[in-house]
């Protein structure tokens, strides 16, 4: 017998199970992340391939420094009325989401997820592309259509399933659908919206149109098939689409370890694929919008799909469902050492001149008093089980050409 096949392995094997920094009754404990200074990180030319770009997977790009000023070669020097709307656009979807949250302790909705601290990501970038390019969200940029001007009452109605829910009830609360606003029906499935979005994109560009597409997916939901099969389809095809991975630390209960972020950034998935990769500081209005130009440039001169990492922390719970105090440290969030999207792009105007107190009680006020009427007028509708969709609305918009199984069951029910 062979020497090395009677050998015995003299030590244990153990399998590793990632653990999160803190848990808790712990100290929030940052120590481990390692992140560029603002203004640090170098802004390459669009045309640039992945191969020369690659260490931009593994650096983070900032742009507001600690004393609010605009710094580097990111600083997508953006006018002052544009950052207003953006703060206005963040503080507003900050005030619904307040009210939605305590609309579900109320009883009246089923179900509510909240975006809290990530409020810069989906405002920035819904305000950058056009409501022509397709977006695939996650449950997590409501901000998207508030930044678009999307009626808040129509929100609240797909929330509340009620008589004039735009989706007639045929999707769960906060899955909103807009296809006017370049926001695709959500998808309850994660990691579908990717290959959705690179589908879309490929369609776009194989028809000779100039629409791009953008999806947004979570760290945990990377480990997901579906993301990988879209990132070799959006590479070899070149899909003019800009695939987001926003890393909010936490996946439900599971922190981001777990899909594999202590080996690597998830920004640096992209490397293996042929693809360029940007990791940027998501609670940083202006970085998020300069990096998101970047790709979008990208795209449509052409070249391709980018992956953007965006590094944040899900202030909030999960969802109305999650107790984060079981798996977590209690004040891990006031401690993010990336600070609040909303502070910190409150600071850099009021350093520039353009912003004061003053403003700011008004537009918190306003963005209250916006949401309270909006919430008046679709609680007038009916909240959840008050009122909801005709009964004909389940045999509406689904087949062309009705089936006669259809028309028979339509029947049946009498409507």
């Amino acid at each position: 017998m062979n020497d090395k096949m009677s050998q015995k392995n003299s030590r244990p094997l153990s399998l590793r199970v990632p653990e999160p920094s803190g848990r808790p009754g712990d100290g929030p404990d940052f120590s481990h992340l390692v992140m560029d200074a603002p203004g640090a990180v170098e802004r390459p030319e669009v045309g640039t391939t992945p191969y020369e770009m690659r260490d931009l997977a593994f650096r983070l790009i900032r742009v507001l420094d600690d004393d609010g000023q605009a710094v580097g070669p990111w600083n997508p020097r953006l006018d002052p009325e544009t950052l207003r709307r953006g703060l206005k656009a963040m503080i507003l979807t900050r005030a619904f989401d307040d009210r939605m949250h305590r609309a579900h302790r109320q009883g009246k909705t089923s179900f509510y997820m909240k975006c809290t601290g990530e409020e810069a990501i989906a405002v920035a970038q819904g305000m950058l592309l056009s409501r022509e390019d397709m977006g695939f969200p996650t449950y997590r940029q409501q901000g998207l259509l508030i930044a678009r001007g999307y009626p808040l009452v129509e929100m609240m109605n797909q929330i509340y399933s009620n008589a004039a829910d735009p989706i007639k009830g045929r999707q769960l609360p906060i899955m909103y659908s807009a296809k006017d606003y370049g926001f695709f029906t959500i998808s309850g499935n994660l990691g579908t919206q990717v290959p959705q979005a690179v589908g879309w994109a490929m369609a776009s560009a194989y028809k000779g149109d100039d629409k791009i597409a953008i999806s947004w997916i979570g760290d945990g939901a990377t480990a997901e098939g579906d993301f990988h099969n879209a990132l070799t389809f959006a590479s070899v095809y070149r899909a003019p689409v800009i695939l987001n991975i926003v890393n909010n630390q936490w996946a439900i209960s599971s922190f981001q370890g777990i899909a594999g972020g202590l080996e690597t950034t998830f920004a640096s998935k992209a490397i293996g694929y042929g693809l360029p990769a940007l990791r940027v500081d998501g609670n940083d209005f202006l970085a998020v919008w300069a990096a998101t130009q970047w790709a979008e440039e990208r795209a449509r001169s052409n070249q391709g799909a980018t992956v953007i990492e965006l590094f944040t922390y899900r202030g909030a719970p999960h969802s109305t469902s999650d107790d984060p105090s079981r798996y977590r440290p209690g004040d891990e969030h006031e401690k993010w050492p990336l600070g609040d999207p909303l502070e910190r792009l409150r600071q850099h105007l009021t350093v520039i001149g353009e912003w004061d107190d003053e403003r700011h009680a008004t537009a918190l006020r306003e963005a209250v008093e916006q949401v309270r009427a909006a919430g008046k007028e679709s609680e007038a509708i009916g909240t959840l089980g008050q009122s909801r969709p005709s009964v004909k609305t389940m045999f509406e918009e689904v087949y062309a050409t009705e089936d006669w199984r259809l028309i028979e069951q339509r029947r049946e029910v009498g409507v």
